[in-house]
């Protein structure tokens, strides 16, 4: 048997394929190695509500890995394991820099949050293909900065998306002394998060609680911001389709997310004996 305890899928680009549906020989392989006594969870920067149409698909992972790390969830009891929200001050001082920018806003708390009119321009910050599942999910609001003033909700994590890669790294330098985790993400989404949150340090805090040693752990991915949980992971698999910085550090590269890459994942090193 494998001498790995646990497997960390990220979702979008790894275990959702290009037309964002999971392969149905990765669920025979989830089951198969959840049968097995193995560990099976999400590692996403997606939030709850953003899983949804995944549901049923997902039923049998115990514990996801949330919101790039700042929600750890218990998928069986549904319950909140561990959570780490941006200070308000520290939002407050973002907002403040940011107000002036040509930016989409995208706030990941209990809800997926968007200004309404930012639903149609999305292809203007390349997440057309997100269009059809914005509209179902997200919580839509006129203003998202008064929106949060007013609601008060939890800021797990402040995606802002630019309308090209330049200007994201521009906006990276003008928020370097704001203290957050900046992440990169998507074609053009610098993704904010409290400091100290990754899906490595996510993956730690769950490692903990269901005592597994890290190093019992396999990561696998496909973009900048698996790169922590990666090199954190005791074994770091890329995916086919995955940029070259994540398969520069990987110490396996299997199929892309299109040709099987996350059941071979399983069955070469989870599984294997």
């Amino acid at each position: 048997m494998s001498k790995y305890d646990l497997i960390a899928f990220d979702m979008d680009g790894t275990l959702l394929d290009s037309q964002k549906r999971i392969r149905p020989d990765s669920l025979k392989m989830i089951d198969k190695a959840t049968k097995a006594g193995k560990i099976v969870c999400l590692s996403t920067g997606r939030c709850l509500p953003e899983l949804k149409d995944y549901e049923q698909a997902l039923s049998s992972m115990p514990y996801f890995i949330c919101i790039s790390g700042a929600l750890i969830y218990d998928n069986k009891n549904h319950s909140v394991l561990s959570s780490t929200s941006i200070p308000d001050k520290t939002a407050k001082q973002l907002f403040e820099r940011v107000k002036n920018k040509d930016l989409m806003i995208h706030i990941l708390s209990d809800k997926s949050i968007l200004e309404k009119d930012k639903i149609e321009q999305m292809p203007l910050f390349h997440m057309k293909n997100y269009m059809n599942a914005f509209r179902k999910i997200v919580y839509q609001v006129d203003d998202i900065v008064k929106a949060y003033e007013t609601e008060k909700f939890p800021l797990y994590k402040i995606n802002l998306f630019s309308k090209s890669v330049e200007k994201r790294e521009q906006l990276l330098k003008d928020l370097a002394d704001i203290n957050l985790t900046y992440t990169f993400s998507e074609i053009t989404s610098l993704e904010c998060t409290a400091k100290g949150v990754s899906k490595a340090a996510g993956l730690e805090i769950l490692c903990k609680k269901l005592n597994i040693p890290l190093e019992k752990t396999i990561a696998v991915g496909d973009a900048d911001n698996d790169l922590e949980i990666m090199k954190s992971a005791g074994l770091s698999v890329a995916m086919g389709n995955a940029n070259e910085k994540i398969k520069s550090i990987s110490d396996v590269i299997v199929k892309d997310n299109d040709s099987g890459g996350c059941a071979q994942a399983i069955s070469d090193f989870l599984l294997s004996s």
